[in-house]
């Protein structure tokens, strides 16, 4: 009696002790979720601060009568009709790149204009040239025109790239030193041929991860693994292929924008330490890199850390070069939230990621573009990764983006009139405006402006 007594004295102990750990690590856990969530309110906050301070602009316009007299008391109504800042995704799906025939073609290009204005259109080298000295170019053309008819800039990606997708099995079989030529002038075909309707270019792709092209030209079984084993290739190695790429594609087209891209940076402090000595150094031979390209979905499950993120991008900042996010897509395919976050990525959880990062980048001043990697979960590279579900039906996070893009970031229906000096003045987002004024018989006249970022933005119209 006496030892089972002591038995369950014991095991009530254990069972407190066990309480009081319980109890102990969900005090913590707590704690840890409301420093994140403190934290993840400051990063905002000050985002939405910078999109308010940089992102807009005051414009000033003066309306006169035929003798040049000011005129007071005009209605002058403000639109605005499309953004500077590009918001895109990738079109594959308007270019035949996909198996089959395309899906709802008519609905998919409906999606897509509604909300984005930059397109990125693909150009991996072993699928664009599967046959030596014949290039598909004629699969991109029908998108091209498209877009074009419909204000969306155009992007290609990507010139050169050290993975499988961007040596050709053929390429492989020739001298390194043909290859190299080949290289070159694929790169100045390209910049050349489509001047004036794609003028921004991933000139290389995740330099900083791969080995270099020479390396590449050695492995006849286009191995996929060693592409990626980078140890022991120097910045130096890197550099010089990078650099050449660079200057053919400057050389083909000196107004064209050319972007280095790469991945981990926002997640791998050792990745983004090389990346930034891979600039340092390209910069250093006078390398015209036009933008720095980060990539948001490696790892693939990662809900990026606002910490992280700024920590990027104000390290790249020092370069004084435009960055733009050129792969992003976190998903809703039911996988395990890993990073910053913890749950389940559901497409509510899709959404919300996808709001406080495209407010994070657009509210830092270095970001110009924030790009998507894949409109619908029809056809996509990670699973419910889309913004469109199969039939092309918006998902929680296409709303939520739509609202972001076209309501919050727009400036519309400014309703106002011209002070006793004939002026109204306004603080819009960067873009292009419709101003349509009310005469006080009742007729009316529109005019277009285009509120541009460190411009004078001071226009005067005659009635």
């Amino acid at each position: 009696m006496h030892l089972l007594k002591k038995f369950f004295t014991l095991f009530s102990l254990f069972v407190l002790i066990g309480q009081i750990n319980g109890q102990s690590t969900g005090k913590k856990n707590n704690d840890q979720q409301t420093d994140k969530t403190k934290i993840e309110q400051e990063y905002l906050a000050k985002a939405r601060q910078n999109i308010e301070q940089y992102r807009k602009g005051d414009a000033y316009i003066l309306f006169v009568d035929s003798k040049g007299k000011p005129i007071k008391n005009l209605e002058v109504k403000i639109d605005q009709v499309s953004q500077d800042f590009l918001f895109g995704n990738i079109a594959w799906e308007l270019t035949g790149m996909v198996d089959g025939e395309p899906y709802k073609l008519d609905l998919y290009k409906e999606r897509f204009k509604a909300i984005y204005n930059f397109a990125i259109l693909p150009f991996y080298w072993s699928y664009y040239e599967p046959k030596a000295g014949n290039p598909q170019w004629q699969r991109n053309e029908v998108a091209i025109k498209w877009c074009l008819e419909n204000g969306i800039t155009l992007k290609g990606h990507p010139l050169s790239w050290t993975n499988p997708a961007g040596t050709p099995d053929w390429l492989l079989k020739l001298p390194p030193d043909i290859a190299t030529d080949l290289l070159k002038a694929r790169i100045y075909e390209n910049v050349i041929g489509y001047k004036g309707k794609i003028n921004i270019w991933d000139v290389v792709n995740e330099a900083a991860n791969m080995v270099s092209w020479e390396m590449a030209l050695k492995d006849t079984a286009n191995s996929d693994a060693f592409r990626y084993t980078i140890e022991g290739v120097t910045i130096d190695q890197q550099a010089g292929w990078v650099e050449n790429a660079f200057k053919w594609a400057n050389h083909a087209n000196p107004d064209g924008t050319y972007i280095l891209n790469e991945y981990f940076t926002l997640a791998r402090p050792d990745v983004r330490e090389r990346f930034y000595q891979l600039i340092k150094e390209l910069l250093k031979r006078n390398t015209p890199i036009k933008g720095i390209g980060i990539q948001a979905h490696e790892p693939r499950e990662e809900w990026f850390s606002p910490v992280e993120i700024y920590t990027t991008f104000d390290l790249y900042k020092e370069f004084n070069l435009p960055i733009h996010i050129t792969e992003f897509m976190p998903q809703s395919g039911g996988k395990a939230i890993t990073g910053w976050r913890e749950g389940i990525w559901t497409e509510d959880a899709q959404a919300e990621c996808a709001e406080q990062f495209y407010t994070l980048a657009f509210g830092h001043p270095s970001v110009i573009s924030i790009n998507w990697w894949g409109l619908s979960d029809r056809d996509i590279w990670l699973p419910g990764g889309g913004l469109l579900d199969e039939e092309y039906n918006p998902k929680p996070v296409y709303n939520r983006l739509m609202k972001l893009i076209k309501e919050d970031w727009m400036t519309k229906n400014v309703i106002l009139q011209t002070d006793k000096k004939g002026y109204v003045k306004f603080r819009g987002f960067y873009g292009k405006y419709q101003v349509k004024i009310t005469k006080p018989d009742g007729s009316s006249q529109v005019f277009n402006i285009h509120l541009t970022e460190k411009a004078d933005n001071q226009w005067e119209f005659k009635l």
